[in-house]
């Protein structure tokens, strides 16, 4: 996993409610095993008509959206099944982060377990947000803020273990394994 800690992007703004994962990445794209090429299908069936042609009004489809990192969403995002495909198909599309008032728990702890950091915050500076298509805004893992080009800054919960992965990029395995000199320490001395 990759290193992160500082995110700075312009936004895209879906205001949608209960976004859930079945929208996020519909089930006939579950098949793959790969994150990779997910992101193409990403809002397949909100993106693209019956033809497999993008639809102009759908946001991500505007010119405006291309190289956004930063995804605002409406609350209760991610809900639904919990499908790991779902915060695959956003990273793999390029986003890094999903802000929103509340995001579903299993989406949330998929998300982090994949380098996508899920910041919940307040309904005032959700508000912003969405008053505020293509605002750069500042997200920090490592001082667990937010901050809006006005200078709002806003803090976010993130789980210890998930941040401390996130900032050394390490996933749970490769956090595993850097412990076995310990655990073979600790193996040896109960051996005797």
């Amino acid at each position: 996993m990759e290193k992160v800690n500082l995110i700075t992007s312009r936004t895209v703004v879906l205001p949608v409610e209960n976004v859930d994962t079945d929208q996020i990445i519909p089930a006939r794209f579950l098949k793959a095993t790969s994150k990779i090429g997910l992101g193409k299908n990403l809002f397949a069936d909100w993106r693209f008509d019956a033809d497999g042609k993008p639809k102009a009004d759908f946001i991500l489809n505007r010119p405006e959206a291309s190289g956004a990192a930063i995804l605002v969403a409406g609350d209760n995002f991610g809900c639904g099944s919990s499908r790991e495909h779902a915060p695959w198909a956003l990273h793999d599309y390029g986003f890094r982060a999903v802000v929103s008032t509340s995001i579903a728990d299993i989406f949330r702890n998929n998300a982090l377990k994949n380098g996508l950091i899920p910041v919940v915050v307040d309904r005032a500076v959700h508000e912003k947000l969405l008053a505020a298509p293509d605002a750069i805004v500042t997200i920090s893992v490592e001082d667990q803020t937010l901050t809006l080009a006005d200078g709002t800054r806003t803090s976010f919960p993130i789980d210890p273990f998930a941040r401390f992965c996130l900032l050394n990029g390490v996933d749970e395995l490769e956090f595993l394994l850097a412990q076995e000199p310990a655990i073979a320490a600790f193996e040896k001395s109960r051996a005797g």
